[in-house]
C-alpha cells in the first residue's frame, strides 16, 4: 500500500513513534492523518485531524467512529509498559485493556470503513512478543496476547480485502524504554521503516535493526509456517 493520498489513523499519537509516525505521513504525502490521544493535541499542519480517543474508552471508541467517513489505515499504536513482577493482577489487567482489547475494540469500530476501503490494519506488537522480557512480564504477555490477534484477524479478514500488519518492533528511543541501557532507534527511524514495511506488504514488519536481526527466523520458522495452514481453516482461505 502507497500511502500517498489515503487516510490513517492513528492511535497513541501524542508522542514517541505515533508522534513521529505524523510526521513521515505527511512527508509521504498523506491526504487526512487523524490523530488519537488521551489528552490535547496541538499540530499546525492542516492535513491532521486530533481526535479524543483513549482506547479503554467505549465512549470515545464510538464517537472517534462517528466522526470519521472514510478510512485506508489504522495504526494501533497506544500502549502501556510498567515494569511489573506478575504478583499485581490490577496491572495486568490495565496493560491488557490497552495493548489488547484496546487494540481488538478500535479494530472492531473501523472494520466497516477498512472493509469498504479495502484498507489495511497496523498493530504494533514488540520483540517480546516472541519471547518474554522477565522484567515487563505483563506486557510481554499482551503482546504475545496481540500478535495471535494479528494472525486471527488477518486470516478472518483476508476475504474482506483488508490487510493486518504486525510490527515487532525492538527497542526504540521513547519514554516507555527511557530505563533500559541499550541501543535503541529514534522514533524517525521506526516511523520510516513502519511505512516501508506497510507499502511492501509485509505482514510482519521489522523496522529496526534490533527486530531485523530476527526477521529472517521469523518469516522462516515454525510459528509462521503454522499460521500460514491454520489460516487455511477459515472458509475461503485454503485457495490463497
Amino acid at each position: 500500500m502507497n500511502i500517498a493520498g489515503k487516510t490513517i489513523l492513528i492511535t497513541g499519537a501524542s508522542r514517541g513513534i505515533g508522534r513521529a509516525l505524523i510526521e513521515e505521513a505527511l512527508r509521504r504525502g498523506v491526504k487526512r492523518v487523524y490523530a488519537g490521544t488521551r489528552g490535547p493535541l496541538s499540530h499546525a499542519d492542516p492535513p491532521v485531524t486530533a481526535l479524543q480517543l483513549d482506547v479503554t474508552s467505549a465512549a470515545d471508541i464510538e464517537r472517534a467512529a462517528a466522526a470519521i467517513g472514510s478510512l485506508d489505515v489504522l495504526v494501533n499504536n497506544a500502549g502501556i509498559a510498567p515494569y511489573d513482577d506478575l504478583s499485581n493482577p490490577e496491572v495486568l489487567e490495565r496493560i491488557f485493556a490497552v495493548n489488547l482489547f484496546g487494540m481488538l475494540n478500535v479494530t472492531r469500530a473501523f472494520l466497516p470503513l477498512l472493509k469498504r476501503s479495502r484498507g489495511a490494519v497496523v498493530n504494533h506488537l514488540s520483540m517480546v512478543a516472541l519471547a518474554a522480557l522477565p522484567l515487563i512480564p505483563a506486557y510481554s504477555i499482551s503482546k504475545a496476547a496481540a500478535l495471535n490477534l494479528t494472525q486471527s484477524l488477518r486470516a478472518l479478514l483476508a476475504g474482506d480485502g483488508v490487510r493486518v500488519h504486525g510490527v515487532v518492533l525492538g527497542p526504540v528511543d521513547t519514554d516507555m524504554n527511557r530505563g533500559l541501557d541499550i541501543p535503541k532507534a529514534s522514533t524517525e527511524s521506526a516511523a520510516r521503516g513502519i511505512f516501508d514495511g506497510l507499502e511492501r506488504d509485509e505482514e510482519e514488519i521489522f523496522p529496526d535493526p534490533a527486530s531485523q536481526s530476527v526477521a529472517a527466523g521469523w518469516r522462516q520458522g515454525a510459528a509462521k509456517a503454522l499460521e500460514r495452514q491454520f489460516a487455511a481453516f477459515v472458509p475461503g482461505n485454503a485457495a490463497a
